[in-house]
């Protein structure tokens, strides 16, 4: 019990200490943007997380606890209708105080409680409190990437967030090849131990008809062809709602890409704006794009029961695997070795967001963080450039609304036998 409670600490402070890591290269105007709805000020971010561990960890277990400012709450509160009155999301950009040196003094302060507090006896139940607080966070550092690369890339500079590095392996688009899934009854859901969110339990079986999954995942030069022929302005491609939604919003590539000159560039964290790479992974597009593109290569998407399927069968985790843990910021080139079911993009599927079999929600303010976001969004699988190596599994359910594609969202086909 002492190994996994130091195990713990040690967690503990890396996961903190990165959310600031992922802070360091942004000026203090950086901190305070948020251009979007969707986009939260890098700042809040940091206040949030911290508070999380204060309202459900020390404040309600350590007796001795004191809130570092009892306004916080009502700051940094995001959706917790349990918990109490909360700034609306819109407004997070108006937070111009607490200054980013304050909240950083927040971090401390907490941090600084939590490590004594970790010194303690702890019993499973607040143990797996404070690994949903570390799991909470990981997902928040990825939302920080996202949050950036948009606050940037919409600067009219296109300011880099760090300098290019040099790529590894070939950029070389390889051959598609295909990974095979039988007709049979499989097993969804997570059954192992350790760690996993609610909404991957309810365990059951699915019959899949049989289906061919590609190997890798649709390339920039692949969707570049899509562009080019027109699929932004034929409307057979498109379903209805995401083709009001291409008119509406003037859509007419995916999100980061820029025409200058007649060449296609991409906005990316590291170097900028720079010319769109062929063979790396096509990034930043909506579910509607997915479809679309499907559509018109006369394919499909997965649905998320044959990708987690595809995954067990077929994915693996290396020390190669795009993850954040590499610090490329972008999808990488499909290698011989690696099919990319880990890392890189997220994977949009066909799957609604929608509860398994047998799924009930956790009881009190944790049972907020899945089960009511389960209407009006679709599943993507697998991971992406700005996830944690660690955070991810082959049973995780991501969820996001059709339209949204400031997150490193792709494509991959499959066809039906």
């Amino acid at each position: 019990m002492v190994l996994e409670e130091t195990t713990l600490k040690e967690r503990f402070k890396e996961i903190r200490s990165k959310s600031l890591a992922i802070c360091e290269p942004l000026s203090l105007e950086d901190h305070v943007v948020q251009p979007v709805v969707d986009v939260s000020p890098p700042k809040w971010h940091l206040g949030h997380t911290t508070w999380f561990f204060e309202t459900f960890i020390l404040a309600p277990h350590d007796p001795g606890y004191k809130n570092f400012d009892n306004n916080y709450g009502y700051l940094f509160n995001s959706y917790y209708e349990t918990v109490g009155a909360r700034v609306i999301r819109t407004d997070r950009g108006n937070m111009t105080r607490p200054s980013v040196d304050k909240i950083i003094d927040y971090r401390r302060y907490v941090d600084k409680a939590l490590e004594d507090f970790l010194e303690g006896e702890l019993g499973n139940r607040l143990t797996a409190l404070i690994e949903l607080g570390l799991q909470h966070e990981q997902q928040h550092q990825e939302l920080l990437y996202y949050d950036i690369k948009y606050i940037l890339g919409n600067n009219p500079l296109f300011p880099e967030y760090l300098p290019l590095n040099a790529k590894n392996g070939t950029k070389d688009t390889r051959e598609v090849g295909h990974l095979e899934i039988d007709e049979v009854l499989y097993t969804i859901g997570f059954d192992k131990t350790g760690f996993h969110f609610d909404n991957e339990l309810g365990v059951h079986k699915t019959y899949l008809h049989g289906c061919v999954v590609e190997d890798r995942l649709v390339t920039n030069g692949e969707y570049l062809e899509f562009v080019l022929d027109g699929g932004y302005q034929d409307f057979r491609h498109w379903l209805s709602e995401g083709w009001d939604w291409v008119k509406t919003n003037n859509i007419k590539a995916p999100f980061h890409w820029h025409l200058q000159d007649n060449e296609w560039q991409v906005y990316s964290l590291r170097g900028g704006l720079c010319p769109i790479e062929l063979s790396e992974p096509v990034a930043h597009v909506s579910f509607f794009e997915a479809d679309a593109f499907a559509k018109w290569k006369d394919k499909r998407l997965l649905t998320e029961f044959e990708w987690e399927v595809a995954c067990k069968q077929y994915g693996r985790i290396s020390e190669n695997s795009n993850f954040s843990d590499l610090a490329s910021f972008s999808p990488e080139t499909a290698q011989s070795d690696n099919n990319q079911l880990f890392g890189d993009v997220w994977e949009w599927t066909s799957g609604a967001y929608r509860p398994y079999p047998f799924y009930k929600a956790p009881e009190g303010a944790v049972g907020e963080y899945n089960g009511k976001f389960m209407i009006n969004q679709m599943v993507l699988r697998g991971g992406s450039c700005a996830t944690s190596k660690s955070h991810i599994r082959s049973t995780y359910r991501n969820f996001f609304h059709p339209h949204l594609r400031w997150m490193f969202s792709g494509i991959r086909l499959a066809s039906d036998l």
